[in-house]
């Protein structure tokens, strides 16, 4: 599947989360920042999940909640939180939300061809609309980008 575009309706969704189940019903009448990350306490990830959560109370004065989403396990999310402090809710996917946002991809390492999480954010406005894609994101400097999304988005 491809990734939704912006003006598009958010694909409904619900999972696990190490707080708690997750469910795009849930936010209702927020933003929402999704994002999309390969694994669990890895460099990047662990970057970009310290990132966000460090920006945790600027995204809650712009009524913005941010989830980050892996296809790792609910006991691996705890884990990773308590190791880094993380602040950002973290939801565990079977598979079904990264095919819904079209980022479970081929990817290729070492010539090797797998499948994988492509980094990629959506910012979902209050009307549950894609208001802004970030695919293949880069971690440096992102989460200032979303939140400057968040804030400018009504």
């Amino acid at each position: 599947m491809s990734m939704p575009q912006i003006g598009a309706a958010a694909p409904e969704f619900a999972m696990a989360g190490d707080t708690g189940p997750i469910a795009l019903a849930d936010f209702a009448g927020k933003k929402l920042v999704v994002y999309f990350y390969p694994k669990d306490d890895t460099p990047g990830c662990t970057n970009e999940g310290k990132a966000f959560s460090a920006l945790q109370a600027d995204f809650a004065a712009a009524d913005t909640v941010v989830i980050g989403v892996s296809r790792d396990s609910v006991a691996s999310h705890a884990k990773f939180r308590a190791k880094h402090g993380l602040t950002v809710l973290l939801g565990s996917d079977p598979g079904e939300v990264t095919e819904a946002f079209g980022v479970w991809v081929e990817k290729s390492m070492y010539g090797k061809k797998y499948m994988g999480i492509e980094r990629a954010t959506f910012l979902i406005g209050r009307d549950g609309m894609i208001a802004q894609v970030w695919p293949k994101v880069k971690v440096p400097g992102h989460a200032e980008a979303v939140l400057a999304g968040a804030q400018a988005l009504a």
